[in-house]
């Protein structure tokens, strides 16, 4: 499925301040990227880093004081492996990859050590596999209330827990300290999404089952099959969209994605295999 996407960040800025932009998409197995274009208002070096194994792409750049513009686009052509979720169990921690070994901790917004106890009360005897962590996605969407303005770049999974509301990066990171606490290794994905109203960048979470990483999304807004991915990480520290080192704050942004030559994403219940 071929998708057209793109950002434009605008950025007033007091004094000369270094960002760190996390907005290009990533190429994987299953994600192709067909065309891409990087501006610059002023023109300003960029220097690109890929992270190795995840694949993450990192822009950064030194602007001076001013304004500062920033637009991404591109067509991205992305192919969703779909299974049967009941045959997809999950993985003994003795047969792990080491490398999928730290999304079993707890990270700075997943404190999964403190919602054990939940967790094994809520989860800990469901039959496991893709099934418990889709139950999980139900607890959260039946549990907690999707509100704008409910929480703050502070806000935890343990917050969430509590206050019973949240945007799509707390879903997520419920969701992974909920898969942590049961042993089930989970990261933090974020990309763009189709059909998300209002545009905007999106989060959802994978967990590591059956010995592949597989797409879920407590909050029912988008297609799994209409998510283009960024990057994963442990939680959203790891793949913020923009971190600014200076005195610097954003005016505007605004994203879009559409689908090119084919009918819309619909959703789906099968399990979406994510590479």
């Amino acid at each position: 499925m071929n998708f057209n996407l793109g950002c434009q960040l605008n950025y007033s800025i007091e004094d000369s301040s270094i960002f760190v932009f996390h907005i290009a998409v990533t190429a994987t197995q299953t994600q192709t990227i067909k065309t891409e274009e990087i501006s610059i208002d002023p023109p300003l070096n960029l220097e690109e880093y890929l992270l190795p194994n995840v694949r993450n792409r990192y822009l950064r750049l030194t602007a001076p004081a001013g304004t500062l513009k920033v637009g991404y686009r591109a067509t991205v052509d992305v192919t969703y492996l779909e299974e049967t979720p009941n045959l997809i169990p999950e993985v003994p921690i003795n047969k792990l990859p080491l490398e999928v070994f730290p999304y079993l901790y707890p990270s700075r917004y997943c404190e999964s050590d403190r919602l054990i106890r939940f967790a094994q009360q809520e989860f800990g005897d469901l039959l496991p596999g893709y099934s418990r962590v889709n139950a999980i996605c139900n607890w959260i969407y039946d549990n907690v209330i999707y509100l704008f303005g409910s929480s703050n770049p502070h806000t935890s999974a343990y917050d969430t827990a509590t206050e019973r509301a949240g945007v799509c990066r707390d879903f997520a990171h419920l969701g992974i300290t909920f898969c942590r606490a049961l042993n089930i290794p989970a990261r933090f994905v974020a990309g763009y999404a189709y059909g998300l109203e209002p545009p905007d960048f999106h989060a959802c979470f994978e967990a590591y089952l059956g010995h592949r990483w597989y797409l879920f999304d407590a909050t029912r807004l988008v297609p799994r099959k209409g998510l283009i991915r960024i990057g994963v990480g442990r939680d959203a520290a790891d793949v913020s969209f923009a971190t600014i080192f200076g005195a610097a704050q954003m005016d505007d942004m605004a994203l879009f994605v559409e689908v090119e030559g084919e009918e819309p994403p619909s959703f789906s219940t099968n399990a979406i295999r994510s590479h």
